[in-house]
């Protein structure tokens, strides 16, 4: 399968849990504040795998331990949204880390940290981002942002931090130069 497909379908699984996310939260009776929650403090590591764990099991239809393609379907139609067989495939061999042809709970966990990884570095962006939703981090944007973080910068300081990850000549950052530079 091409690697664009394959990233394609992990980018609409990883949008349609968000989905998932949002829509639990929203059926939820409960005040308290939990992983379903867009705004809640994050939940210690004990309570999130929990969590995590309700979230498979609703997956899991025959409770054995192990999302197959059909159960990925099932779930994804019972909410609405359709995803071919073959999407659903696509999914499970890209995230199936032994290779016996399922989502395990382990592989469910990566998927479930990487998201959060990216949705804090996205955070991360947009704090950095002069013009909310321009999609870009400025020199100016990144001098103001820094001092007010305490570390003050002279705009030339800026100019050339950002002319390093600025690999499309735009005189600024986006959200995937951000990402490589908060990765080198």
């Amino acid at each position: 399968m091409e690697p664009t497909k394959v990233t394609k379908s992990l980018k609409g699984l990883i949008l349609r849990l968000s989905s998932f996310r949002n829509k639990s939260n929203t059926n939820s009776n409960s005040t308290s504040p939990t992983l379903m929650s867009p705004k809640s403090p994050k939940p210690n590591t004990v309570n999130r795998e929990q969590e995590f764990k309700l979230v498979f099991a609703r997956f899991d239809a025959d409770n054995d331990g192990k999302i197959s393609a059909l159960e990925l379907r099932s779930y994804f139609g019972s909410i609405g949204e359709y995803m071919s067989h073959q999407e659903a495939q696509s999914v499970i061999d890209d995230l199936d880390t032994d290779g016996d042809g399922f989502i395990d709970f382990q592989d469910f966990m990566k998927l479930m940290k990487a998201k959060d990884e990216r949705d804090d570095v996205r955070a991360a962006f947009e704090m950095f981002e002069y013009e909310k939703g321009c999609g870009q981090i400025s020199p100016k944007s990144l001098q103001k942002t820094l001092s007010r973080l305490g570390d003050p910068k002279s705009y030339d300081e800026c100019l050339q931090m950002i002319k390093v990850f600025d690999t499309h000549g735009k005189g600024g950052v986006d959200f995937n130069e951000f990402q490589q530079m908060m990765m080198a």
